[in-house]
């Protein structure tokens, strides 16, 4: 078959660790050899992790990148490899090595610089001048990162009008519920409109509050799937491209000659590079293309966004074990099962504080979960340390009745107690708050806000529930009582008490709250969609009073398109009103 061997190495990298991160390089590039390719890619700034932020400040960083890529561009005998690496010279670039023969025999410069979102490459690096197209084994080769792809033109155009047949994306491209889908769409608009085949290598992992998803795919001219690797997971995708066949549909399509008499791109070519790989033909059923993993469905995804994010900020971090309230309720359920489904039963450490406000069935269910997903539960009453505070502020507090400041000493008490474990065994606290409860501040400071990775902090109310019901009904035996579905939600912090003595309900709530945080909708735009005024008016309030809190509240997994954070930025001293 005429064309190329490709294999897109979608790697987990962390940040920082270059030694780690070019180990793996290393094994992947002897494991593209091994399959016989001719190209081997590795994600956006593979060396470094993405992103490296300030890291990017640093001489001696930016140097032990450089010399990373230069060992293993020595390791590139029969094979062609482009490697993603911070590029320091009169400035920064965000760069792709090109590496053959033992060395790196150019380097491409990031045209499109994304300033939006959680991005914020303008800080950190200067734009490159021009597209670049290597020839590898007499197939010409863009080459493009990211950014350069998103939007329509330069530089894949420029590379496709330059003879290039095939262009590859290095890319980290942070997940949210639905965008690898939508990606994959935008790629093949892509390779139709340039009439060249797309080859999309993606970054894997957790990085803080971002995650990466991979589904690295290669689209043909048509804009056709040849090839795709699962989300969520490191993959060495091999695929055979056939080059010859955009090249016929370009003969037979007029406008790129017309596009070429008015004005020739400036592209930087390559000299043209000789891997001498040792190609296994294909079987005939497979003499295109490679794997093909079918994309996750959408509850699927975003639970195993949770899951990956969660095992990386504990695996990368290095803690052992990971503690938090096991309450009983809805929140702290899908926390636990993320926890054990991260890193195992025996690292998840629950703890249930039961208060007089404590109902039999919310502490039943939480020693059924517990019990359900082989956890040891500890149990540390709140009772007595609670009568201690009222003892301590009774007189200061004497002329005043009973109010919130009662309801939030018990959440500080337990947030105390966590910590306390946390310091003396080591234990990762998580917190289990979710978005509706963080846009409203229906929260506590340093109570059930207290700990170091928020886990469901960007998934809105009514999205729990769904991932609760859909991993508990994954298991043959469903491992979440089925009160804890049912039953209102509540903080069970004075008798009786229900989310929507405060809160409109969920299903009203959560919609405002895509409108107004993830939109930027106004009073009138929202009401306009039919949202009860009184109640949007509310929730507005209570989102732009909560800005403070939302400022010392741990980190948490981006699921969303817009995220608090990186992603949502808005002052605390702010008095426009919606």
């Amino acid at each position: 078959m005429p064309g190329v061997r490709l294999a897109l190495a979608q790697l987990n990298a962390t940040v920082g660790d270059l030694p780690g991160n070019e180990r793996k390089i290393a094994d992947a590039i002897a494991a593209a050899k091994e399959a016989g390719a001719q190209l081997v890619l590795f994600p956006e700034l593979a060396i470094t992790g993405y992103p490296p932020e300030d890291l990017l400040f640093k001489e001696h960083f930016l140097a032990a990148a450089r010399a990373a890529v230069d060992r293993l561009a020595a390791l590139t005998d029969g094979i062609a490899a482009v490697i993603g690496f911070p590029e320091r010279d009169d400035d920064v670039y965000n760069a792709a090595a090109v590496c053959s023969g033992g060395e790196v025999v150019g380097v491409y410069r990031k045209l499109r610089l994304p300033n939006y979102g959680v991005f914020d490459e303008l800080r950190y690096f200067q734009s490159g001048t021009e597209p670049m197209v290597v020839e590898v084994d007499g197939v010409p080769v863009g080459i493009t990162i990211c950014e350069d792809i998103w939007v329509p033109g330069a530089p894949l155009t420029e590379e496709a009008l330059a003879g290039a047949r095939l262009v590859v994306n290095l890319s980290a491209s942070p997940f949210s519920a639905g965008k690898a889908m939508q990606r994959e769409r935008m790629l093949a608009q892509r390779a139709r409109d340039s009439l060249c085949a797309v080859a999309f290598c993606a970054l894997v992992g957790g990085q803080d509050e971002l995650v990466f998803d991979g589904s690295s795919v290669v689209l043909d001219h048509r804009g056709r799937p040849i090839a795709r690797a699962p989300q969520m997971a490191e993959h060495l995708l091999v695929c055979d491209v056939d080059t010859d066949a955009p090249a016929a549909a370009r003969l037979k399509d007029s406008r790129p000659r017309a596009t070429l008499r008015v004005e020739r791109p400036r592209v930087t070519h390559l000299p043209p590079i000789r891997t001498g790989a040792t190609i296994t033909s294909p079987s005939p059923e497979h003499r295109v293309g490679g794997e093909l993993f079918e994309p996750l469905e959408e509850l699927s995804e975003v639970y195993a966004a949770l899951v990956l994010g969660t095992r990386d900020y504990v695996e990368k971090n290095g803690f052992g074990q990971v503690t938090f309230g096991l309450s009983g309720g809805i929140d702290s359920a899908l926390v636990a099962l993320v926890a054990v489904d991260a890193l195992g039963a025996d690292r998840v450490k629950p703890v249930t504080m039961p208060s007089r406000y404590s109902s039999a069935g919310t502490r039943s269910d939480a020693e059924r979960l517990a019990e359900n997903l082989g956890c040891e539960l500890l149990t540390l009453p709140i009772a007595e340390p609670m009568d201690a505070f009222d003892a301590v502020l009774a007189e200061t507090f004497a002329s005043r009745d009973a109010d919130l400041t009662e309801e939030n000493l018990q959440a500080r008490i337990r947030g105390n107690l966590l910590m306390a474990l946390s310091n003396k065994f080591g234990w990762l606290v998580l917190t289990c708050g979710n978005k509706s409860e963080m846009s409203t501040g229906y929260s506590t400071l340093y109570g059930d806000s207290a700990g170091g990775f928020a886990v469901i902090k960007d998934v809105p109310k009514t999205l729990v529930y769904r991932l609760v019901e859909h991993r508990a009904h994954r298991d043959p035996q469903n491992p979440v009582p089925e009160e804890i579905v049912t039953r209102p939600p509540s903080a069970e912090l004075r008798h009786e008490q229900r989310d929507d003595d405060s809160l409109p309900p969920y299903d009203v709530l959560d919609p405002i709250l895509e409108g107004y945080v993830e939109e930027d909708l106004g009073r009138d735009q929202l009401v306009a969609l039919g949202l009860p005024a009184a109640d949007v008016e509310r929730v507005i309030r209570l989102v732009d009073l909560a800005e403070y809190k939302r400022r010392q509240m741990p980190p948490g997994i981006k699921i969303t398109p817009r995220a608090f954070g990186r992603d949502r930025r808005l002052p605390i001293v702010n008095r426009y009103g919606g």
